[in-house]
């Protein structure tokens, strides 16, 4: 068994988390980790600016829209998007600020990484619960694996 970095632990430790970037297709990489999430047991809040629901839940167009407390924001939109959802995320004192990539950049910019640290708040870049949240599936095993060797995920 794989042990979970400690961000990664840190970040899944928390009850409520805001995925920002689902889709209203739902066959975006943010709605399955929205489901992962969901089926773990967290209470997952989805944001997108276009969308009222998502599977069933009410959507917030963003950040500032979402009711306290959110104790993490996984980011899974658009690099150039993602700055933005940083700022609000430290404006509102979430400490808990997670960017997907797998291969690419995913959703990391490094305006988006300065904003985090700037407002205290180290993101956990790379990677996503998929490759953490029990049971793994093979796929999600060998990205991380993989991954890993690239130091695209947290070791």
């Amino acid at each position: 068994m794989v042990p979970i970095p400690q961000p990664v632990a840190e970040f899944l430790a928390g009850h409520r988390i805001a995925v920002a970037g689902v889709s209203r297709a739902g066959n975006a990489p943010a709605n399955a980790i929205f489901r992962k999430l969901r089926d773990c047991g967290h209470e997952v809040i989805p944001v997108n600016p276009a969308a009222a629901e998502i599977e069933g839940v009410r959507c917030f167009p963003d950040l500032a829209s979402v009711p306290d407390p959110i104790h993490g924001v996984m980011v899974v939109t658009h690099p150039a998007v993602s700055a933005a959802v940083a700022r609000a995320a430290v404006g509102r004192g979430i400490e808990h600020v997670w960017f997907h990539r797998s291969f690419g950049a995913g959703s990391v910019s490094p305006e988006a990484v300065r904003e985090c640290r700037a407002g205290g708040v180290e993101p956990i870049v790379g990677g996503c619960p998929l490759m953490y949240c029990r049971p793994v599936d093979v796929g999600h095993r060998c990205f991380r694996w993989w991954l890993r060797l690239r130091h695209r995920v947290p070791g």
